[in-house]
């Protein structure tokens, strides 16, 4: 009776860990991604589950906030920053496994449902002819950062603070401009491919020299080696590859200039 038991318990105790390693081998990739990427992000997961057949699943936000969620023990096995900073900052403090490695290059727009015409922003700005201008925390937002710089490039910071709306994360300055809750808002170039109708909205890129080059990084995560590091580093790769770069491309993004040697 006791062997009997004995073997119950031995079997129940199998199963179970079993069923712990198949939820295991189930699991996702978890790909953390700056929030001007959340439409890009769909398209490469897309592609790369067709091509390999590995499932993933994006979580979005503000790269500094991603950044502190990383650093506090978030599970992600992959992060795609809009900027090269925060990425460095984990590979500085080994939370990644190789250096990161810039994946695109963003450009930064003025855009908004307006009549104005956009052409000369600074001086519709100066002019205090818009109402209110939305732009992403500069403090975890790259794209807010790149904002600021143009601003402060253009003095036109100290001018029209009292018009600016700080937004937790570049999708929410996307919000804020198709809802009409601002006049204006500075947000990224692939803004534009994202929406099918661009008829009511009237933008203008701000001039590159204004803002320091948004290099966009990509990290392999530390946490990856916790049960996903192959398809992270599969992901990591595949980011470089034709045809990642050109749904990169064709989502308003720029490509990296590859030295050679």
């Amino acid at each position: 009776m006791k062997k009997t038991f004995a073997f119950r318990i031995l079997i129940l105790t199998l199963l179970v860990c079993l069923t712990a390693a198949a939820q295991l081998s189930a699991q996702v990739l978890r790909i953390a991604v700056a929030a001007n990427a959340q439409q890009l992000i769909k398209r490469l997961q897309k592609d790369f589950e067709r091509k390999t057949g590995i499932k993933s699943e994006a979580i979005v936000g503000a790269s500094g906030k991603l950044t502190a969620q990383i650093m506090n023990g978030a599970p992600y096995d992959i992060f795609l920053s809009a900027d090269t900073a925060f990425p460095e900052q984990l590979y500085a403090k080994q939370f990644g496994l190789q250096a990161p490695k810039i994946y695109s290059l963003g450009s930064l727009i003025i855009c908004g449902k307006t009549d104005l015409d956009l052409k000369n922003w600074p001086k519709i700005l100066s002019a205090h002819k818009a109402g209110r201008i939305a732009i992403a925390n500069p403090k975890t937002a790259p794209y807010g950062k790149a904002a600021e710089e143009a601003l402060e490039y253009y003095q036109l910071k100290s001018k029209i603070s009292s018009n600016l709306v700080y937004a937790e994360s570049i999708s929410q300055v996307n919000t804020y401009i198709l809802t009409g809750a601002v006049e204006l808002g500075f947000t990224t170039e692939s803004f534009l491919y994202e929406n099918s109708d661009q008829s009511k909205l009237k933008w203008a890129r701000v001039d590159a020299e204004s803002y320091r080059t948004i290099s966009q990084g990509a990290i392999l995560l530390a946490y990856a080696k916790k049960g996903k590091l192959v398809e992270a580093t599969k992901f990591f790769n595949y980011l470089s590859s034709a045809s990642a770069q050109q749904i990169i491309r064709k989502s308003g993004y720029h490509l990296p200039v590859v030295k050679k040697s």
